[in-house]
């Protein structure tokens, strides 16, 4: 897969209209709140260029890092997303069922 792939704008929409909703407090809520409160000043200065970045500043810099096959079917259906620069081990990982978004959940 390139990122060319379609899959990777739409998982990265549905990281984008979860933040701040229910369905994302569990998951891309407590990735920018647990990034904020463990990376420190001058990491977020050297990757975002600010060194207290907003939570909108935080998922605009997401990189897309890989897509796999959960199914073992050969059709990559999860696409992980992560901070530039190895700034965390953690993703927010989107699983698709099909064409739909199933789940979009943090990994580490």
């Amino acid at each position: 897969m390139t990122e060319k792939d379609p899959k990777i704008a739409i998982a990265y929409q549905a990281i984008l209209s979860r933040f701040g909703k229910p369905e994302g407090e569990m998951n891309v809520d407590l990735f920018v709140s647990h990034h904020k409160e463990e990376v420190d000043a001058e990491e977020w200065k050297s990757c975002l260029g600010d060194n207290n970045p907003s939570d909108q500043a935080i998922l605009a810099c997401l990189v897309f890092k890989d897509c796999w096959d959960s199914k073992e079917d050969g059709v990559p259906d999860t696409y992980d997303f992560t901070l530039p620069d190895d700034l965390t081990q953690y993703v927010l990982s989107v699983r698709f069922d099909g064409e739909e978004v199933e789940s979009v959940d943090m990994e580490s």
